[in-house]
C-alpha cells in the first residue's frame, strides 16, 4: 500500500491518540476483491481506493485539512460477480455491519467524522467516481465503466506490473435490461468487463485524479465551514 504520514497503520497507539486529536476526517478506504477481466487483478477497486485516499491524505495540508487514513476495507458487496472465481463477496447486511463497527471503534478514541470513500460500485458511500464522472466521460466517452478503459488506465498509472497487457481485448457486453436489473455480471459479459480496456491511457487520468481529489477536498471543507 502507498505509505504517507497519515496512515494508521504504521503508528502506534501514541502516535494514533495524537492524530486522532489534530484530525478533521478519519478517511476510510474501501472497495472490493470481485474479477475485473482477464487483464486486471480482482483487487482493482481495492488498489483505487489505497491509492486515491492517499492522495487525498498528500493534498489535504493545501486545504488546511487534517486526515487520518485507516487500512483499506478491502470486501465489499460483489455478489453480482460470484460467479467469477477470485471474487469474495460480503452480504449487504455483513457489509453495513463492518462499517459502522470501524465507524463505532474510532469514534471510541475521539474521531469527530469518518470520510468513507468508495471505488466500488456495489457499495455507495463518497463514491469517487461520481466527481470525476464529468472529466472521466469526456476523457474515456461512454464505454469506461467495469475493467474498461477507465480502471485499465488507473492500474496502468498506479500498478503497472498488475495488467496483463496482452489479454487486454474489447469487451463485448449484452444491453441491459430496461425492465429490471441484471442478477450476475456474466449475464452481460463473458469476458467480465465492460468498455475497451485497449484504449486505456493512463497520461490522461492523471490530471482527472488531481482535479479530483481537489474537488473531494474542496467539498469537505465546505461541508466544514456549513458545520457539519
Amino acid at each position: 500500500m502507498p505509505e504517507t504520514d497519515a496512515d494508521l497503520f504504521g503508528m502506534t497507539w501514541e502516535d494514533a491518540e495524537d492524530a486522532i486529536d489534530d484530525a478533521d476526517f478519519a478517511v476510510l478506504p474501501t472497495g472490493s476483491i470481485e474479477q475485473h477481466g482477464p487483464h486486471l487483478p480482482v483487487a482493482t477497486d481495492t488498489l483505487r481506493a489505497d491509492h486515491l485516499t492517499a492522495e487525498l491524505v498528500d493534498a489535504a495540508d493545501e486545504f488546511d485539512l487534517h486526515l487520518l487514513r485507516l487500512p483499506p476495507l478491502p470486501y465489499g458487496q460483489s455478489e453480482h460477480h460470484v460467479r467469477f472465481p477470485g471474487t469474495v463477496t460480503l452480504s449487504t447486511e455483513t457489509y453495513v455491519d463492518v462499517v459502522r463497527e470501524i465507524g463505532e471503534s474510532v469514534a471510541a478514541h475521539g474521531v469527530d467524522r469518518l470520510l468513507i470513500l468508495n471505488c466500488h460500485g456495489g457499495n455507495r458511500e463518497v463514491h469517487w467516481t461520481d466527481f470525476a464522472r464529468e472529466d472521466l466521460e469526456e476523457a474515456y466517452g461512454e464505454g469506461w465503466g467495469h475493467a474498461g478503459d477507465h480502471e485499465t488506465s488507473f492500474v496502468e498509472l498506479y500498478r503497472p506490473d498488475l495488467v496483463r497487457t496482452e489479454k487486454k481485448e474489447p469487451q463485448e457486453a449484452a444491453e441491459m435490461p430496461q425492465t429490471r436489473s441484471y442478477e450476475y455480471f456474466d449475464e452481460v459479459t463473458q469476458l467480465g468487463g465492460l468498455g475497451d480496456p485497449t484504449n486505456s491511457d493512463p497520461d490522461t487520468l492523471e490530471p482527472i485524479v488531481a482535479a479530483t481529489t481537489r474537488a473531494i477536498l474542496d467539498a469537505l471543507v465546505d461541508d466544514l465551514d456549513a458545520g457539519w
